[in-house]
């Protein structure tokens, strides 16, 4: 009958009645792991040397708390079974403690987790890595192109001057100013140059002569023609010369100035200013020759010069 009462109590227990017993058994173990603690601290005073009636007293303590501890474990076992009971009555897995959960995992098991584990964190460390490393080298080698440029010295020699032939020059159709001319610089197509030449040089003498340009300037469109280069000029706020080529020089013959090495930009860059840094230093000298910083411009051995206009500026 006994048997009987205690199997229906079980399964009439409610979730409120299992946190009871899981509460219990919990209070239990503390218990005991405080005995055990207090046993060990009897044990290290007892080691360090209590007076023998001391020894007494602590060995009947000690006596006392195993007993008492081992009706603790007989308790909590007794609830432990009773809690596993009514959980199976109610359809839940049986109760198990964490340590036991733990003593399971075997040192091999553990170890092929942990380099499971291990190998996807790799990959992912790898990835990366390698986007990293992309990324790097692109702005490494603009770095190095900058410092190339910003190392060159800022000079003539930064100019791309050549000879160049005027094939034909006519009027801007939208600028009473400017001539439009086809210059040959030495290369497969002529460019197209605009000057602001009309006031001071007429039409028929810009056909058919022999230049010195500027070839590396960015080209830029004047009302709605785009320039390719410039044409060098003596100048003065009144009169502008056209600056001659010594006799015998062919289109694309280079300008050289003694003393500059000759690295010109493929394109001048504006921001960077060289043109207007190299200006004040370019200037017509007392005989007629053109200048750098008082060398003179040279094509093959022989000076550009003006035709009638000296110590001015070239522009």
């Amino acid at each position: 009958l006994d048997s009987l009462l205690q199997e229906s109590l079980i399964r009439m227990a409610s979730a409120a009645d299992i946190a009871k017993l899981e509460t219990k058994a919990v209070a239990a173990e503390k218990l005991i792991e405080l005995l055990r603690q207090q046993i060990s601290q009897i044990k290290v005073a007892q080691a360090g040397g209590l007076t023998s009636a001391g020894n007494n007293n602590s060995s009947q303590e000690i006596a006392r708390l195993k007993s008492e501890n081992a009706k603790l474990k007989a308790e909590v076992e007794s609830w432990k079974s009773k809690l596993s009971a009514a959980e199976v009555a109610n359809g839940k897995k049986l109760f198990s403690s964490g340590p036991a959960k733990k003593q399971e995992t075997s040192p091999a098991s553990t170890a092929t987790l942990t380099a499971t584990e291990a190998e996807p964190k790799q990959e992912k460390q790898e990835k990366p890595a390698k986007a990293k490393g992309e990324k790097k080298e692109k702005p490494a080698k603009e770095k190095k192109e900058v410092k190339k440029e910003d190392d060159a010295p800022v000079d003539i020699g930064r100019l791309d001057l050549r000879v160049g032939h005027i094939r034909k020059a006519s009027k801007h159709p939208d600028a009473d100013s400017l001539y439009v001319e086809e210059i040959d610089c030495g290369e497969e197509k002529p460019r197209t140059v605009i000057s602001g030449l009309v006031k001071f040089v007429p039409e028929e003498e810009m056909q058919n002569r022999m230049v010195v340009v500027l070839c590396n300037l960015k080209p830029s469109k004047m009302r709605g023609i785009v320039s390719e280069a410039m044409v060098m000029c003596a100048s003065t706020p009144d009169k502008v010369e056209i600056l001659a080529p010594p006799a015998g020089a062919k289109p694309g013959d280079k300008v050289t100035v003694d003393g500059f090495v000759s690295k010109p930009d493929d394109v001048l860059n504006p921001k960077k200013k060289i043109f207007e840094a190299c200006a004040p230093d370019l200037k017509v000298n007392d005989n007629k020759e053109a200048t750098y910083k008082g060398v003179l411009w040279s094509v093959n051995g022989s000076p550009v010069t003006s035709q009638s206009l000296t110590g001015v500026q070239i522009k």
